[in-house]
């Protein structure tokens, strides 16, 4: 014997005997009107145009930027000319985008030697371009950073010249670019030589001569391969700088200090009033 369930409530009949009419469509809500691009277009992912995080100033500036070609500026000065939002706006946006992992910004350095940022669009965070997206794509991973470059280590301070003049410098430059015919190990590179060549002028401020300056960073090199020569140089001449020379009251007629020249025979340095050869090149009698 069957029961009847008393807790469901009746259905309300219709008025007039007819049907329930059905639920009322609602007249709202967006109609596309859509035309196939086939030139000038960029394809931009739902995940990034229907984020629950980002805000809508981020979403445009990222679509804005995937539609941009490569090498173009999106810093926030060009951002801020291009756009009525404004630089704080728009640095808040590019921020967003970074938290969220569509811009990464990448210190590198160029050929000259300068560091620069670089800023790379990502139109899918946690995957790279050889990837195709499918219906049941896994969950993205998360970005690795980077494996960092080995930084080149900062070679060794070396003394300064009180008074850095041309031509001292001129023959520091000779003497470190010299070394390598008395040992081959000692090849030194264009920003090796303009490290080491303040430290040789202090030297030859002092009194010494290029050849004395040579003898002191040649002797007794080690006898296994040279990793780094130029920081062996700048730990000599830092640790063996000689003293200043004594001071000497002025004489009513002064020395004569003589222009340099180079040997015709080995080409070093020398002060002479004239071409010739050095001391170690001209013959005793």
């Amino acid at each position: 014997m069957g029961t009847q369930n008393t807790s469901a409530q009746p259905s309300t009949a219709s008025r007039k005997g007819a049907k329930n009419p059905s639920p009322r469509r609602s007249c709202g809500g967006v109609i596309h009107d859509n035309v196939r691009h086939t030139t000038r277009f960029t394809v931009v992912g739902n995940h990034l145009t229907q984020h629950a995080a980002l805000s809508l100033i981020a979403i445009g500036l990222s679509a804005h930027i995937q539609s941009l070609p490569a090498g173009s500026p999106v810093d926030i000065k060009y951002l801020s000319q291009r756009f009525p939002e404004g630089r704080t706006r728009i640095a808040g946006g590019l921020r967003e985008l970074e938290a969220h992992g569509y811009l990464r910004r990448i210190r590198e350095r160029t050929e000259d030697g300068r560091m620069v940022t670089r800023t790379v669009s990502c139109n899918h965070p946690g995957r790279t371009g050889g990837e195709e997206e499918s219906a049941e794509a896994p969950r993205p991973k998360p970005p690795t950073r980077r494996s960092a470059e080995p930084k080149r280590r900062a070679l060794p301070a070396v003394p300064q010249p009180a008074y850095p003049a041309p031509d001292l410098l001129v023959t520091a430059l000779g003497v470190l670019s010299g070394l390598r015919r008395e040992d081959a190990r000692l090849h030194l590179s264009a920003t090796d030589v303009e490290h080491l060549a303040p430290g040789v002028a202090a030297w030859l401020e002092r009194e010494l001569t290029p050849a004395d300056v040579r003898r002191v960073l040649t002797f007794g090199l080690p006898t296994e391969p040279l990793s780094r020569p130029a920081a062996l140089l700048a730990h000599r001449l830092n640790a063996q700088l000689p003293p200043l020379p004594p001071f000497r009251a002025p004489s009513e007629t002064p020395a004569i200090r003589h222009p340099l020249q180079n040997c015709d025979t080995c080409d070093r340095a020398y002060r002479a009033p004239e071409p010739g050869t050095c001391e170690a090149c001209t013959p005793t009698t």
